[in-house]
């Protein structure tokens, strides 16, 4: 079957049709008032179509506000869509279906399933949304909106599944280090499934992103440990570069000539001072350097 494609509808100006119809009306009433006065019996061969015309035709007006559409049908034929903002007339004998064209925000529940690493999460995400082709959002989905809603809530699971929740380095995308990455991937993964529809994502974002209870202690350990390592290898960097520096000028100042086992010696005390958590207590040598 080929997929049905949004067109617009036939349809006159509303007050331009209202016109007209007033016309007929008055027409009409001329014609009775004419029968009546003559018993001309030829008259209701007009009297009798217009006072059926004129009811009508009254059902063939619509109005469609701003950002809002209007989906006909004609004994089961699509028939094309009103787009525009107005007052209208069309075919009076299709039926309308009503689609907002405005902007959606879909909030997802907080939804629990594993990461990349199968640890348990919990997130949830708002995905922003809109139809841009009424014909697919009335004809190919039974209801759009509740498409939509199933649709995010498996993109957004299917997407927790592909990335860690952290990442231990700087190269691997994480659901919480790559935030600006795993929206933009979001957007793409819900938009696929949402064409169908004939809806449009502009936007998809994560809006919660927690560990599940029964592990989010463990895993808070677990970043204070990384966090403490990390900071720990920092120090002894810094600390290594300082020790160095300081036996560079040393030598080139030639302030004095240390061993090896001075130097280790040296080395052993700057890398104490320099690493330690608490403050040291200098001690002062008054005697022989090799004492």
């Amino acid at each position: 079957m080929e997929p049905i494609r949004e067109f617009r509808a036939w349809k006159i100006p509303g007050f331009a049709a209202l016109l007209v119809v007033i016309l007929l009306g008055a027409g009409e009433a001329a014609l009775i008032y004419a029968l009546v006065r003559s018993a001309a019996l030829i008259l209701l061969w007009a009297v009798i179509p217009i006072a059926i015309l004129v009811p009508l035709s009254f059902s063939g007006f619509v109005t469609v506000q701003p950002n809002e559409a209007k989906v006909l049908i004609f004994f089961g034929w699509y028939t094309g869509s009103i787009r525009d903002a107005g007052f209208w007339w069309t075919n009076p004998f299709a039926l309308r279906r009503h689609v907002s064209l405005r902007i959606h925000n879909f909030n997802s529940d907080q939804l629990k399933v594993n990461d990349l690493s199968g640890n348990p999460i919990e997130i949830a995400a708002v995905v922003v949304w809109r139809v841009v082709d009424t014909a697919k959002a009335v004809f190919d989905v039974e209801n759009y909106q509740e498409f939509v809603s199933i649709q995010s809530e498996t993109a957004i699971r299917t997407l927790a599944s592909r990335y860690p929740y952290d990442a231990h380095d700087a190269d691997t995308a994480s659901l919480r280090g790559s935030p600006d990455e795993v929206s933009e991937d979001l957007r793409k993964h819900v938009y696929t499934r949402l064409e169908i529809a004939g809806v449009e994502v502009s936007e998809a974002r994560i809006s919660h992103l927690a560990y599940a209870p029964e592990i989010a202690q463990a895993m808070l350990r677990r970043q204070q440990a990384e966090a403490i390592v990390a900071a720990r290898q920092k120090i002894v960097e810094g600390a290594v570069g300082m020790v160095q520096s300081a036996l560079t000028m040393l030598s080139e100042q030639d302030v004095i000539e240390l061993d090896e086992e001075k130097k280790a010696a040296m080395i052993n005390n700057l890398m104490v001072a320099l690493v330690s958590e608490h403050e040291t207590t200098p001690i002062v040598n008054t005697g022989s350097l090799y004492s």
